[in-house]
């Protein structure tokens, strides 16, 4: 018999995603019977209001997952690999949006617009993609099955609340400093980033690309099914609070016109085409930012190459790059598989 209410847990609840999860879930007026929220420890015993409630944040251990159906959140990888299988051993299905299981065979990568059906072959456990990889293959999924996709170049301009709250307080610690003539103070980024843009995103591999980089790379040929895809990416960090943009250079197998594709992405769910040059109409993420829709525009042919296409993408990182896309997965799941 379906349950009318599921009993669920955040882990990283006072993060910026896990609040973003909090607020989410009121908003679609998730199913929740209990609702957990588990954080480090330096956040233990700070309250959270829930539905009119305050709900206290614990630390998470084997034994604090029993009883519950649902635990999604978004931790470091060392605390995910450790708590998420735990939570499982317990009875829970987990929706992570930590980089630890995405490449595992057996765990599936979805984004719901891209692959939701692979939610149905889950083990227990559901990875959330990169926060730059989601929109773009969002974007990405319907021209490979339409026309075929040889290879992308995608360059991602991410904001500063994709290194967490850390990032955006000293985005705008910086701003005031420079604004007020004072050194400004670098401890979450290598560099200034006010008024600058970082071209690294991550540590450096040995070939030269960063693990971001190579994160998206092989993010996408999993979630769009489509191996001997060519991708090569590069990361740049930009003084942006909210919002990751794309500029994606797609070379198709079989032709495609910029109005084949625009009415292609048109029939995509919670994708916005807002592409009307005349009218210096474009994403932008300061639009994107508190929207649950990614939004696509500059879609123009590449003269350079004979199958050639030019997009430029923009979305919420917090919302549908993490805890919207999150839900989205534990909506399907009560729906259909639990």
């Amino acid at each position: 018999m379906k349950k009318e209410k599921y009993n669920l847990a955040i882990l990283g609840a006072t993060g910026v995603v896990g609040r973003e999860m909090i607020e989410i879930l009121a908003e679609r007026k998730f199913p929740i019977g209990e609702l957990r929220l588990f954080a480090s420890e330096k956040s233990v015993g700070e309250e959270i209001e829930w539905q009119g409630k305050p709900v206290k944040v614990r630390l998470a251990n084997e034994s604090a997952f029993a009883g519950l159906d649902l635990v999604m959140g978004d931790t470091p990888t060392a605390v995910s690999k450790d708590l998420i299988p735990k939570a499982v051993k317990q009875g829970a299905v987990a929706v992570d949006c930590s980089s630890a299981f995405r490449m595992d065979p057996e765990v599936p990568l979805v984004v719901p617009e891209v692959n939701a059906d692979a939610i149905a072959r889950h083990k227990g456990i559901i990875a959330g993609a990169n926060c730059s990889a989601i929109p773009v293959a969002v974007a990405l999924k319907p021209i490979h099955e339409k026309f075929g996709i040889k290879r992308v170049v995608l360059s991602t301009y991410q904001s500063a609340s994709g290194a967490g709250k850390g990032g955006t307080d000293e985005l705008a610690e910086q701003t005031k400093a420079l604004f007020t003539q004072k050194d400004p103070v670098m401890k979450v980024f290598p560099y200034r980033l006010a008024f600058n843009v970082i071209p690294q995103i991550d540590s450096f591999l040995p070939g030269g690309d960063t693990k971001e980089e190579a994160k998206i790379v092989e993010e996408l040929k999993k979630m769009i099914d489509a191996p001997e895809m060519g991708v090569t990416v590069t990361a740049v960090r930009v003084p942006v609070f909210v919002g990751h943009s794309a500029a994606v250079n797609i070379e198709t197998v079989k032709k495609a016109s910029a109005a084949q594709v625009r009415e292609l992405l048109k029939a995509v769910p919670n994708v916005v085409i807002k592409d009307d040059p005349g009218k210096k109409e474009y994403p932008l993420p300061i639009e994107a930012a508190g929207r649950d829709e990614v939004y696509i525009g500059r879609i123009r042919e590449d003269a350079s190459i004979p199958n050639g296409i030019n997009l430029w993408v923009a979305a919420d990182n917090l919302r549908k790059g993490a805890a919207l896309n999150a839900i989205q997965i534990a909506e399907i799941l009560i729906e259909k598989y639990m």
